[in-house]
Parts: structure tokens; C-alpha cells; sequence
């Protein structure tokens, strides 16, 4: 095929197609000849593919379908029913899938910080390495709780939210690296350990937890829920599987993305409880089993909707007109 031939008999459709889907309002007319451009275009970016694949052409012709496409087919609204499906489907199926690789995460993070906390509290130089005695002591009695009400509720709430937020975000955007998320939760699970130990060696343990339990119960959960996700598109890189790298990566990549979403969401009530339920004068077993509760309504949520989404075929990646159609491949 002679593309520059080919373009030159069909450039009149196409620039006549261009204008029609820039046009902000159709005739009933102008409509149908809309449609038959798009389809005729279509069939050219076929042959162009099939017969001549030059690079510039097949671009033109894909942007250009694409504008078509937004008037022939019409934007995609937000519905009521795109949010329902989302928390009832999407979300839950997301969460479910990295169940495993927030475990893992889990008892890697939980190990470390009491293998460091029992080091730190059992070796004088590296205790004294984070402080003098007066400053742990102060640390001890004062800073840690102080933390947690020297800020009104709502604007520490914000705070948290908002930092967690990023630190979640970043553990998926740069999981992909490998190194990221091993770093951000390494360097997390030895400052809880090393203040774990601070607060053992002052005998003030039972503060510690009664503080850090009720909030970082979900809290930490998220963090290790963004770490797991981020590692996870990390092995996918390594290990598509049967799919090809740039498809397993792209659905993966969305479906991901669906749980840097929800884990907003999840944070946010963590810092409720965080700036509101840990300050507060509440009792130390109540405020641990507020804690408790929001941590066990977030597994009842992803077990119980995520088991069932899954098993209907879902995954959290975009329905498929939004995410675009793949080709479908051997095996």
C-alpha cells in the first residue's frame, strides 16, 4: 500500500470528520454523517495497520478516532450506581487481593520492631545513642503523650490523614521499585520499636500501648496494606505470569491505583480515631476496643464483599470500556 496515495484519496473524510467532532452541536444530519465517517475511518486505521504500518498515519488516525469516538459515544457520567459498584465490588475485590501480601507485610513490620525494641531496651549504648537520660526521660513523661493532645482534634486528625495519605501513595506509586516500600516500612517499624523500648525502660509500656493500640490498629494496617500493594505491582514486573509485562502491568497498575483510593478513605477514619478517640478521656480498654472494632469491620468488609467480588471474576481493575479492550493473546 501507498500510504501517502491512501491518505490523499481519503484526507477530505477525515478533515471532514475532525470538524464534525469538533462542532459543538449536530444536525440530525450532520449526526449520521458522523457516525459513517467514524466507521469508514475505523476501517482505514485497519488497513493502514494490516497492510502499512506507518508509524505517523496510525497515530493520526488513532487520535483522531478517539475525538470521534467522545461525541459518537458520548462522555462516560459518574452515576450512582459507578459509586455503589465501586465500594460494593471494586474496593472490596482490591482489598482482598493483597490480603496475603498484607499479612506477609504484617508480621515482617511486627517482628522487626520487637526484635529493634528489645535490643534497643536491653543495650545501654544504643539506648543512649538516642538520647541523654534527660531527654528519654522527658520523652518518657511528657513528648510521647503530649503528641497526641497538644493539637485541637480536627486539625491533628487532618494532619495525620494527610501525612499518612502520602506516605500510603508513595509505598504504591513507587512500589513498583522494590525498594521503596521495604524502606519506608523498615525505617517506620524501628522507630516504633525504638520508642517501644523508651517507654518500656521508663516502665510507662502500658501508656505506650494504651496510646499507640487504638488508632494504629487501622493505621498501621493501612501502611501495611500500601506497602503490600506497592510489592505486589513490584512482582508483577518480575513475574507477569501468562500475560504479556505491559498487560499484566497496565491491569494490575489500575487495579492498584483502586486501592491507593480506598486506603484515603481508611486513613481518614484512622485519624478520627486518632485525633479524637486517643486524646480523649476515655478509658485505656475502651478506646483500644474502638480500635479493635474498626480494624475488624475493615477485614469483615474486604473477606466478606472482596471473597465474593473475586469470585464473581472481579479484580478492582475498570470496567472494560473504560480501561480500553486488549487483544486477546495465546495461552
Amino acid at each position: 500500500m501507498d500510504t501517502d496515495a491512501f491518505a490523499a484519496v481519503h484526507e477530505a473524510d477525515w478533515d471532514r470528520l475532525e470538524q464534525l467532532s469538533k462542532q459543538r452541536r449536530l444536525t440530525g444530519p450532520e449526526a449520521d454523517e458522523l457516525v459513517r465517517l467514524y466507521q469508514a475511518t475505523a476501517g482505514h486505521l485497519s488497513a493502514v495497520r494490516t497492510a502499512a504500518p506507518d508509524p505517523y498515519l496510525v497515530g493520526r488516525l488513532s487520535a483522531l478516532l478517539g475525538l470521534a469516538r467522545g461525541r459518537v459515544a458520548g462522555a462516560h457520567e459518574l452515576r450512582l450506581s459507578d459509586v455503589a459498584r465501586f465500594f460494593v465490588v471494586s474496593l472490596p475485590a482490591a482489598f482482598y487481593r493483597v490480603r496475603w501480601w498484607t499479612v506477609v507485610v504484617m508480621v515482617a513490620f511486627v517482628a522487626l520492631a520487637v526484635v529493634v525494641g528489645a535490643w534497643t531496651a536491653s543495650t545501654p549504648g544504643v539506648l543512649a545513642g538516642l538520647g541523654s537520660p534527660a531527654e528519654l526521660d522527658r520523652y518518657a513523661d511528657e513528648a510521647f503523650a503530649a503528641y497526641y493532645s497538644d493539637f485541637p482534634a480536627p486539625d491533628f486528625a487532618a494532619q495525620v490523614w494527610t501525612n499518612n495519605a502520602w506516605i500510603a501513595a508513595q509505598c504504591i506509586g513507587l512500589g513498583i521499585t522494590g525498594v521503596f516500600p521495604v524502606y519506608v516500612l523498615g525505617a517506620n517499624a524501628i522507630g516504633v520499636g525504638q520508642a517501644g523500648a523508651i517507654m518500656a525502660v521508663h516502665g510507662d509500656l502500658g501508656v505506650f500501648f494504651g496510646l499507640i493500640l487504638p488508632h494504629g490498629f487501622m493505621e498501621l494496617t493501612a501502611i501495611f496494606i500500601a506497602g503490600g500493594t506497592g510489592l505486589k505491582l513490584f512482582w508483577t514486573a518480575v513475574a507477569p505470569g501468562r500475560r504479556t509485562r505491559a498487560r499484566a502491568l497496565a491491569e494490575e497498575g489500575r487495579a492498584l491505583i483502586t486501592v491507593a483510593v480506598g486506603l484515603v478513605l481508611v486513613l481518614g477514619v484512622s485519624g478520627l480515631v486518632e485525633g479524637f478517640v486517643t486524646p480523649s478521656a476515655l478509658p485505656g480498654w475502651a478506646k483500644i476496643a474502638i480500635g479493635a472494632l474498626v480494624l475488624a469491620g475493615y477485614w469483615a468488609y474486604t473477606i466478606v464483599l472482596g471473597r465474593r467480588a473475586v469470585a464473581a471474576g472481579e479484580t478492582g481493575d475498570l470496567e472494560e470500556d473504560l480501561a480500553g479492550h486488549a487483544l486477546a493473546q495465546a495461552g
